[in-house]
């Protein structure tokens, strides 16, 4: 299925919404914290291009990553009258905030993808990263554990994002998971990134200088697996799967880079998180709710991915929404 029919899938669900019994087109506020990520910047062209031509008005609101500022804008669609609010929010905690406003406020509102700290009110749809993240790194951990030619405990490295978001925190949950089942044999080096490229690589750049030996990698995003390159080709350390020195790569979110990286077998598996359920499951929530009045809606869709790997790769490739770009020609625009 390629993009195109994606979206037209998800235009037909859009477009099956009727406030008070008539197809009438509803206002809603998408107000995102960023797009700097593969999977925003699709996850904002799939709610986007879907509601528009469904007929629906969509207000965006971009934070540039300012929690405050977020707050501001959604205070400012509530105050032009939308029917109903879809948020990226900046963080867990301000998400709280934003969805209780807007449920004070009369408006129904559906969290997208990364969840508030209280997860009792509004529309939530998560991926479950803990689990997804466990599985990408169970294949990373095994061969690691093949590769090993001595009798030694090995490093783990896992680039951790920001830990105020709770999808941070269950992918680095998950990433414990799979390496406690194996713990004798593996000392764990954590990277903070806090979500930002220059803070991975520098702090990335200092752990392999003082670990110049790394036996695997987990990435909490997979739009880090470039400053990843940067920093492991320079030492020789860039290898592809069967190549002395390879070393296997696991990351999370199942993006068009990621996608390029298997093929090419310089990475070895990624947690899929999937993006198209999650925006029509979004997308259904939320003009449900406008449909039947119901202002302050309260339920958690869960997205239980699945990992990508080399394993599986020609049987599940186009199950992965990055795969979808990548045949789209994406990473050629």
């Amino acid at each position: 299925m390629n993009l195109l029919t994606k979206f037209a899938a998800l235009a037909v669900v859009a477009g099956g919404a009727s406030l008070g019994g008539q197809a009438q087109a509803a206002t809603i506020c998408f107000a995102f914290q960023d797009l700097e990520t593969e999977f925003w910047v699709a996850g904002h062209k799939a709610i986007t291009t879907t509601l528009t031509e469904a007929g629906h008005q969509v207000i965006e609101r971009n934070a540039n990553e300012d929690a405050n500022r977020q707050l501001e804008q959604v205070r400012d669609c509530v105050a032009q009258g939308v029917d109903g609010i879809i948020i990226i929010p900046q963080d867990g905690d301000s998400a709280t905030t934003i969805v209780r406003e807007a449920q004070d406020a009369d408006v129904p509102i559906a969290v997208f993808n990364r969840p508030p700290t209280d997860l009792s009110r509004g529309i939530v749809v998560v991926a479950d990263n803990a689990t997804i993240a466990e599985a990408a790194t169970d294949f990373v951990v095994e061969q690691a554990l093949e590769n090993a030619t001595e009798d030694r405990q090995l490093n783990a490295l896992i680039i951790v994002g920001d830990l105020g978001d709770p999808n941070a925190v269950g992918r680095r949950d998950g990433f414990r998971a799979a390496i406690a089942k194996h713990e004798d044999r593996f000392n764990v080096i954590e990277v903070a990134s806090n979500w930002d490229a220059g803070t991975a690589l520098a702090n990335l750049e200092a752990a392999v200088t003082a670990n110049p030996q790394i036996d695997l990698m987990f990435t909490s995003s997979d739009f880090l697996f470039p400053t990843i390159r940067s920093v492991l080709e320079p030492r020789g350390m860039w290898k592809t799967a069967g190549e002395e020195g390879h070393i296997p790569l696991a990351g999370l979110d199942g993006d068009a880079t990621a996608c390029q990286l298997i093929k090419d077998g310089y990475v070895s598996a990624t947690g899929v998180q999937d993006l198209y359920f999650e925006a029509e499951s979004a997308l259904t929530a939320i003009l449900a709710a406008i449909e039947a009045g119901d202002t302050a809606p309260n339920e958690v869709i869960e997205d239980p991915g699945f990992a990508l790997t080399q394993d599986n790769l020609a049987e599940r490739e186009m199950d992965m929404w990055g795969c979808v770009l990548l045949a789209d020609g994406f990473l050629n625009r």
